[in-house]
């Protein structure tokens, strides 16, 4: 049964679009398994960026078939409107090249005005959320009162269900937030057209990757946002609402547990975050606009989806051995080696300190209360050449090759590439 899994090492953005997009030449099925619309992958193709929010990036692969999970909390508008981009870019994408699970949720304008009236009302103790509607979707769907894929099919039993929900949501609105309702007749019409558009593309997935990894298909799992926002294992309550470690797989694409090839983690080769919520290796000033880029460039330090700038620091080794541990990682691409030419030093957080000078290799309790502890580095000498034409391991500066074997020192897993640009070409293979 050969299946990968992608997971991000870190809060997100670790350059996971153009890893799927690699190992997805390989693959038979790239499968997307948590998250919503407020996931976004970059994938660089000559000239051309796609900008991906739902649908596995490894769909730009023309031989590849594109599988949205149970997992998924699917705005219907947002997958449209990728459908149609990913059209108008060449990319044929239809009801024989994606599929979506039946049990997907759906978000709804209600959701998104949930989210964003919840977030409002936080002040200070904000979490920073996309205010796409995930968490409230994901609320709906563990408090038994979602709306999914499957209820789609049935149109007549689709808009009474749509209508009720617009109701409870109105009455949400007006009575917990004092803001106007949502106008319910538009939204209705507005999702049964979406229904009559998508129909064709829900099946069972669970059961076609099934059948699938049993006649020896590669299956690439594709994770949204990074582990560090995970609901259980993040950095709660400034995380997401779905699973994004390694064994959200078997739940959010309906697979039995199986044996899995690989664990492959996504990791920056420093560290960024969007949104509130700690930080331990956090820079600010000269060396934060540095390492984040002016936004001028699609691969700069930027949100995809939000736009926002990331807060960025030094690579933190801590938090990498924990996601090894979470995660059972195998091996590690390092991206974005190429933003830390030209530094004369990097800087590794090798353990965190306490107020009373105790050491921590791992985090004692989890990463819920990361504010406490200061980050101990390790300096490293940087390098001055540029490597963004580099392909072969024996051309690499030392001192780069030094930092990659630090990296694998300090993670405990090996580094298996290393991308020194955002072209899907610019890519270094690790020997072991």
């Amino acid at each position: 049964m050969p299946l990968k899994i992608l997971v991000g090492t870190q809060w997100g953005d670790e350059g996971k679009g153009r890893i799927v997009d690699l190992l997805s030449a390989q693959s038979d099925i790239v499968a997307r398994y948590n998250g919503g619309d407020n996931a976004g992958h970059t994938v660089t193709v000559t000239e051309h960026t796609f900008k991906l929010h739902l649908i596995p990036s490894g769909i730009i692969h023309p031989h590849t078939l594109g599988i949205l999970g149970n997992g998924l909390v699917i705005n219907p508008k947002s997958l449209i409107a990728e459908i149609e981009m990913l059209r108008e870019s060449g990319v044929k994408v239809s009801p024989e090249r994606l599929k979506i699970s039946f049990g997907a949720h759906l978000i709804t304008p209600g959701h998104i005005s949930i989210d964003r009236a919840r977030e409002a009302t936080l002040g200070k103790g904000l979490i920073g959320t996309t205010g796409r509607g995930i968490g409230p979707a994901y609320t709906d769907k563990v408090s038994r009162k979602g709306l999914r894929m499957v209820d789609m099919l049935d149109l007549p039993l689709f808009e009474e269900k749509m209508r009720l929900h617009v109701q409870k949501i109105n009455y949400d609105l007006s009575i917990y937030y004092q803001t106007a309702p949502l106008p319910e007749d538009k939204i209705v019409h507005e999702y049964l057209e979406y229904a009559r558009q998508l129909r064709e593309y829900i099946v069972d997935t669970g059961a076609m990757l099934d059948i699938a990894l049993h006649e020896d298909k590669l299956v690439l799992a594709e994770g949204a946002q990074g582990m560090l926002l995970d609901v259980d294992h993040g950095s709660y309550p400034f995380v997401t609402s779905s699973n994004v470690t390694a064994t959200g797989v078997f739940s959010g694409l309906g697979i039995g547990i199986c044996a899995v090839d690989n664990v492959i983690g996504a990791t920056k080769a420093f560290q960024s975050r969007v949104g509130a919520g700690p930080f331990p290796t956090e820079l600010d000033g000269e060396m934060a606009t540095r390492l984040r880029g002016t936004g001028a460039q699609p691969w700069d330090e930027f949100g995809t989806t939000t736009g926002r700038p990331r807060r960025v620091g030094w690579l933190d080794g801590v938090l990498l051995r924990y996601a090894r541990r979470i995660n059972g990682l195998t091996d590690l691409v390092l991206t974005k080696m190429d933003v830390l030419s030209g530094l004369p030093e990097i800087k590794v957080c090798t353990a965190y300190q306490d107020k009373n000078g105790e050491s921590y290799a791992i985090p004692p309790m989890g990463i819920s209360s990361l504010d406490q502890f200061q980050p101990v580095y390790e300096s490293l000498m940087g390098w001055t050449e540029d490597i963004t034409q580099v392909r072969d391991w024996d051309d690499l500066p030392e001192n780069a090759r030094a930092y990659i074997r630090f990296v694998e020192y300090t993670s405990g897993v090996r580094v298996m590439m290393a991308s020194v640009g955002p072209e899907r070409s610019q890519v270094v293979e690790v020997p072991a």
